[in-house]
């Protein structure tokens, strides 16, 4: 067993043996087939090594050649583009040319504005053309004649090529020279140019204001919302592009020359459409030769037209200037070319203004002045709105000096009425009969009229406005109403102080008194229920008015009707009561005839001198003169009954109606307490001088026998003594 194995061994190991032989061989043949193989390598390494040598020139020929193809390729381009630019511009010029004969004979409004739109678009690409032939020109001919130069200097090309490049350089650079300044400046698009100047001068005409035709009415109000909007889109839009066309070829002081000529003419047409001719009177000596009533009805024109230029043609026109020239440097023009505008308009309107605040400070002239200090201030935020910027800044200021003027103007006036009043008590006698005197009709009126809502506010606003100015900024001032109250109060006392001087001057004793009773009771009753008298206070007017008008009628019957009774006295005629009957009884009748004697002489007195214009107040003097007189005479009458039976002496209703008739002036007068005068109303701006008559009902006196009040019995008295 062991043996079988050993040969089993030795036989595998003559196999590997063999095996290893023929893997010997094998390699042996290997190695001989790469040693060939080696040197078939080498001999081709060889070989191409020869052929490089060989290709190389070759090759940096090639290199050469692109290189100078990219070269000239780069020279050439830009030439090519600018010759493309020429026929371009040789093509809308063509089209320009038919487009301007279509524009000639085109006579329907839209349809003319879409073919100007369209020749603004070809004159826009013809100077967007041009433009770039100017910029790229130079740059192109300076490659292309590095290239000639450079081919000229390396022959790197043959001769007849270098040629024609050279040749093409010549035309290109001739052309570039002679064309492209003409074409700016002399060429198509200079007429075209001129042609946008016209049309864009011709549609700015065109746009109109259209409301301001219905507004000429110098009772008509202003439309609530008129349009502000000038043009159509279409119009518009031209005018912008023409703008920016003008605007890109150095023609902007052109295009804003038209722009503000033409639309400061058009803006000014349509306000002399309202008939301003009271503009031309500006001056404060001629606007003082003016009858006021024109004067009146210039200044509330100026009032209206001042707020219709505000409030329509000058947004219009800086909407138009907006939408116009906006686009143009960053937006930097237009609101200066609509300042241009609008500043020789607002000129004419601040000239009448100044001059109206400068002129002579005539009361009447108060309430025109707070009109337009009223309109100013209700219109200064929208000025300042539309006159914005440092641009409008001159405008604003001259907007701010008019207001202050018509603060000067208006506190002025104010205050020099209570001096003309104070000062007119010894320029005119006071009333002959006793009755109200025409400047405290007028002075009660006038200050009626500025207490009213329309005018106490702009009123109160000046005075606080004076009073901050002359305080300094940090000062508290006082409320409006407290302003205003102490200004009229002045006014009232100046008025009261002329009165007291007017009554001084009667040399009648009973005049005065009829004269204070008719003053006060009328400024009483006049204030009595309105806006003055509630902003000065029922009590005041009671007090400074009422109660003294109650005293003066106490006055007046005491001088006037006292003595006629003092004359019915019986103590006479007691001291001769031991006579006989008939000696008494002519006693009691001269008594009587003295009595009706003197009451005939009153009466004529009465219908001569005095009078009474106010018809309740003339009532209740009546009932009262009735309540002394009557009763006196019937009580000595009844007193001497028995000496005046079978006496043909008047009755007590004799000597009732001769008393009535007194104050009934011949009219048929109702009895008391028949009737109460209608109050009269007072009606519009005008201050009532007329006659008498009182309003908001009547007024009784609170003492129908005229008793003397505590406050004033000392005076009352003293007068009497007098």
């Amino acid at each position: 067993m062991t043996i079988d194995v050993d040969l089993s061994s030795v036989a595998d190991l003559e196999a590997t043996c063999s095996d290893l032989r023929k893997l010997l061989h094998t390699s042996s043949k290997m190695e001989d087939i790469l040693r060939k193989m080696d040197n078939r390598f080498e001999v081709m390494d060889e070989n191409l090594a020869t052929a490089a040598r060989r290709i190389a020139p070759l090759q940096s020929l090639a290199m050469a050649s692109k290189a100078l193809d990219t070269r000239i390729n780069r020279a050439v381009s830009p030439a090519f583009s600018l010759l493309e630019g020429f026929k371009r511009s040789e093509t809308l010029q063509r089209q320009l040319i038919d487009l301007s004969a279509k524009l000639e004979s085109e006579r329907k409004p839209k349809k003319r504005l879409r073919l100007l739109l369209k020749f603004v678009d070809y004159v826009d690409g013809l100077n967007s053309t041009i433009n770039s032939i100017s910029q790229d020109g130079e740059p192109a001919i300076q490659k292309l004649q590095e290239v000639v130069e450079f081919l000229s200097r390396t022959k790197a090309t043959d001769h007849f090529r270098a040629h024609r490049l050279r040749e093409t350089l010549v035309t290109l650079k001739a052309l570039y020279e002679t064309e492209v300044d003409a074409m700016k400046f002399e060429g198509f698009l200079d007429q075209a140019l001129l042609n946008l100047q016209d049309e864009y001068e011709t549609i700015l005409q065109q746009l109109r204001h259209q409301n301001l035709g219905d507004l000429r009415g110098e009772e008509d109000e202003p439309e609530s919302n008129p349009s502000t909007d000038l043009g159509t889109d279409l119009e518009l839009e031209i005018l912008q592009r023409i703008s920016e066309i003008l605007c890109s070829n150095d023609c902007l002081d052109i295009c804003i020359d038209i722009f503000v000529k033409v639309r400061y003419r058009r803006a000014a047409k349509a306000l002399m459409r309202l008939n301003p001719d009271y503009l031309r009177t500006y001056t404060p000596e001629e606007i003082d030769d003016i009858e006021w009533e024109t004067l009146e009805n210039a200044i509330s024109l100026w009032i209206r037209h001042f707020e219709l230029a505000l409030r329509t043609v000058f947004i219009s026109e800086k909407k138009l200037c907006n939408r116009v020239l906006g686009g143009i440097l960053d937006g930097a023009v237009w609101l200066e070319c609509f300042i241009k505008i609008a500043d020789k308009i607002m000129a004419v309107f601040f000239r009448f203004g100044e001059g109206v605040a400068r002129s002579s400070k005539e009361p009447q002239k108060l309430f025109k002045l707070l009109d337009m200090f009223d309109s100013l201030e209700s219109l200064k935020s929208e000025f300042t709105a539309i006159f914005e910027g440092e641009a409008g800044l001159d405008i604003c200021i001259r907007y701010r000096e008019l207001e202050k003027l018509l603060v000067h103007s208006s506190s002025k006036v104010f205050w020099e009425f209570g001096l003309q009043i104070e000062g007119n008590s010894d320029g005119f006698p006071p009333p002959q009969d006793g009755s109200v005197s025409k400047l405290v009709r007028y002075a009660i009126n006038y200050l009626k009229y500025l207490a009213t809502e329309a005018y106490s506010v702009p009123m109160a606003k000046v005075l606080r406005t004076e009073q901050i100015w002359k305080a300094g900024i940090l000062s508290k001032p006082e409320s409006d109403e407290n302003l205003l109250q102490e200004a009229i109060t002045n006014i009232l006392e100046a008025l009261q102080r002329n009165i007291e001087s007017k009554r001084s001057r009667y040399k009648d004793k009973v005049l005065p008194h009829i004269f204070a009773m008719n003053t006060y009771w009328y400024i009483y009753m006049r204030t009595r229920n309105t806006e003055l008298g509630k902003l000065l206070g029922e009590q005041y007017m009671k007090q400074k008015y009422k109660f003294v008008a109650e005293e003066s009628a106490y006055l007046y019957q005491k001088q006037a009707w006292g003595p006629l009774v003092r004359l019915l006295e019986a103590d006479d005629v007691k001291r001769q009561g031991n006579l006989q009957d008939s000696a008494m009884g002519a006693a009691v009748r001269a008594k009587v005839e003295g009595f009706l004697k003197a009451l005939e002489e009153t009466a004529e007195r009465h219908r001569a001198s005095y009078t009474i214009p106010d018809v309740v107040l003339r009532e209740q003097i009546r009932e009262a003169t009735v309540k002394v007189v009557v009763p006196a005479y019937s009580d000595f009458l009844s007193n001497y009954t028995r000496v005046t039976q079978g006496k043909n002496f008047p009755s007590s209703e004799s000597v009732q109606a001769m008393v009535c008739r007194v104050f009934n002036n011949g009219e048929q007068y109702p009895a008391a307490g028949e009737g109460k005068l209608r109050p009269r109303s007072s009606k519009g701006r005008s201050t009532n001088a007329g006659g008498g008559g009182s309003e908001a009902g009547s007024a009784d006196f609170e003492r129908k026998d005229f008793r003397r009040s505590r406050s004033i019995r000392s005076s009352a008295s003293d007068q009497l003594d007098g």
